[in-house]
């Protein structure tokens, strides 16, 4: 039986939202290493970006409420305005020698 366009967007979802998370702990392991930690940070935006992208796709599909849609878009907002501002400020981010 195949997956179903609703359970493929809550697949997505759970993929680059976790992907978020897991490249920002591999950011804050690379602190000694500005460029690798600023990439990390770089990974974590994009993936934010795009779980924000599935979220849309999952409210204008009518698979998810538009109130909690919106909510968790906000949300999405506050964490890429977090790591926008590590990544602009990255040099207050990393580990002393």
């Amino acid at each position: 039986m195949g997956e179903t366009p609703k359970t493929a967007l809550l697949h997505q979802i759970r993929r680059s939202s976790r992907s978020v998370c897991a490249n920002l702990a591999e950011a804050w392991r690379k602190r000694r290493y500005e460029a690798a930690f600023v990439a990390k940070l770089n990974d974590c935006e994009a993936e934010a970006a795009e779980t924000q992208t599935w979220i849309e796709f999952s409210v204008k599909c009518g698979y998810l409420n538009v109130e909690i849609g919106r909510e968790l878009y906000g949300t999405y907002n506050q964490i890429l305005s977090g790591l926008v501002n590590m990544i602009n400020h990255s040099e207050s981010w990393l580990m002393k020698h």
